[in-house]
């Protein structure tokens, strides 16, 4: 099942300032981002990888099918984190312009680790 987790923000008059530390239920082995989306992302779930996504700027939906449970996430601040379990089959969809979508990752990119069969 997909969870939000509320990353520390701290805010001075200089800006806002969050943090990516010992909040993370895995050890991050590799990360990325997408940006310029002119079509749909994603559409699989994994065998193993654990995910952690923010939308650092601009806003995007995340739709996830968990084989229980759907529902669309909508992500529109950097201080939200969104963590997708292995079996959370997910798209990234409706980027805002300008949006950055980081996604950090438990596993090192493997194309065995990757189902792209959507739940019944």
């Amino acid at each position: 099942m997909p969870s939000i987790i509320n990353l520390p923000t701290f805010s001075d008059d200089r800006g806002n300032l969050n943090v990516v530390e010992k909040i993370l239920p895995f050890e991050i082995k590799r990360f990325y981002y997408i940006y310029d989306v002119s079509a749909k992302r994603g559409g699989h779930r994994h065998k193993k990888t654990i995910q952690a996504l923010i939308c650092l700027g601009g806003s995007c939906e995340i739709y996830v099918n968990s084989g229980e449970k759907e529902e669309t996430i909508l992500l529109d601040c950097p201080s939200k984190c969104l963590i997708l379990d292995p079996k959370d089959w997910h798209t990234m969809d409706n980027f805002s312009k300008g949006a950055t979508l980081l996604v950090f990752s438990s596993e090192y990119y493997d194309k065995n680790d990757y189902i792209d069969e959507e739940y019944k």
